[in-house]
């Protein structure tokens, strides 16, 4: 199986058109290890070019790594993400040559395009900043500059408001959508997301993450993991099984596995959320002992339990590198992974493009299924939502 490697490229122009430039990292899907960088102050550009330049040089740096691997690009540009997918026609005469440029990279059905949240391409926003404030003092960027060495004679960034108003201003001058249904784009890879069977802290309601006791299912979870497995079973869709490294999933997933003949694949991504000295306390507890943390971890996705443990934000970048790893694992295929409340609604919230806030609005019951289909443009669908109607 061909190797896959992930391109994620940014651009911007202080100005619009401005002095621009642009960033580009191609990363390593199982680790998120980025393999290299690349980055240029291209002089006075509007910002859509620039994000052109930069997705042409990640291509280019990818393909000097693998130029058999399939490639998956990530960028925070929707103009350029639906232009290259084939979904927008390419209408100024300046991108038409840098998208014709993109395209002869790689051959066509190697690369696949998605679009993600500007917060999620810091990595690329980062580098392209830099350039440009390289070439505010007259240089180029060279890797391992240093950021905080330019910043005295740099102008600062665009904000991210001015940036949103730029690329929305020129996607409605220079494209528009195709008309009709897009091309057949195969079969998606589908994530059956489980969440685990009941243990005795879930009736109690109490936080029950990857830094407590580790609990094993209680009687009840079992029943839930054999109805659970006997549904799946019926329906015979599963190709391969993947679970937290905890044990109330290894054992929820170990049920199914044996009813479909499977094995049980371990992904250490997938694991809970760290509640730090929450941990077994239910929330009203928790609420008496630390009532100014607990308000501050319900106000921000940055904010972590007390005693060490992981902020949603933290818990959200390392499912979406245990995502990616899937997806680039089990391309078409239909997959159960059994995991825990916290990743089951970021992978949902992630595929939906919702706040973080969205976290606290979702339900999920124990042993519900909830599924999400990913296709190969790099968009997402939710399919199914904390179904438990195989539990009746």
């Amino acid at each position: 199986m061909a190797r896959t490697l992930i391109v994620e490229a940014d651009g911007g122009s202080r100005g619009n058109p401005g002095p621009a430039g642009y960033g580009a990292v191609v990363l390593d899907p199982e680790t998120g290890e980025a393999l290299a960088e690349a980055a240029e102050f291209i002089g006075t550009a509007t910002n859509n070019v620039a994000e052109y330049k930069g997705l042409v040089a990640g291509l280019r740096a990818a393909h000097a790594l693998a130029p058999e691997a399939r490639i998956r690009v990530r960028m925070d540009s929707k103009l350029v993400v639906e232009q290259m997918s084939g979904r927008w026609k390419i209408k100024h005469p300046d991108m038409k040559p840098l998208a014709a440029e993109a395209g002869s990279v790689f051959p066509r059905e190697q690369v696949t395009y998605e679009w993600i949240p500007r917060a999620q391409n810091k990595h690329a926003d980062r580098l392209a900043n830099e350039a440009m404030d390289a070439g505010k003092i007259g240089k180029q960027w060279e890797p391992g500059a240093s950021k905080a060495a330019l910043a005295t004679a740099a102008a600062p960034a665009r904000s991210a408001a001015a940036r949103a108003a730029d690329e929305a201003a020129e996607t409605a001058e220079e494209s528009a959508s195709s008309v009709g249904w897009g091309p057949d784009l195969g079969p998606p890879a589908t994530l059956v997301l489980l969440r685990h069977g009941e243990t005795p802290l879930t009736p109690e309601k109490r936080f029950s993450g990857s830094g407590g006791t580790d609990p094993a299912l209680s009687a009840a979870g079992r029943r839930q993991a054999e109805a659970t497995a006997a549904a799946l079973a019926a329906r015979g869709t599963i190709q391969a099984v993947v679970s937290s490294p905890l044990r109330r999933c290894r054992e929820t997933a170990q049920a199914a596995a044996d009813r479909l003949g499977l094995e049980v694949r371990i992904e250490e991504g997938l694991r809970e959320t760290d509640f730090g000295a929450w941990e077994g306390l239910t929330f009203a507890e928790v609420r008496e002992r630390h009532p100014e943390d607990l308000d501050a971890w319900l106000g921000s996705a940055k904010v972590a339990p007390t005693g060490g443990g992981e902020s949603f934000a933290t818990v959200a970048r390392r499912v979406a590198v245990a995502r990616d790893k899937l997806l680039a694992r089990y391309a078409g295929r239909t997959v159960l992974v059994v995991t825990h409340v916290t990743p089951v609604k970021t992978l949902v919230r992630l595929a939906l493009g919702a706040p973080p806030e969205s976290l606290f609005r979702m339900e999920l019951s124990a042993a519900s299924l909830s599924v999400v289909a990913y296709y190969s443009d790099g968009n997402a669908s939710l399919r199914l939502l904390n179904d438990t109607s195989h539990l009746r």
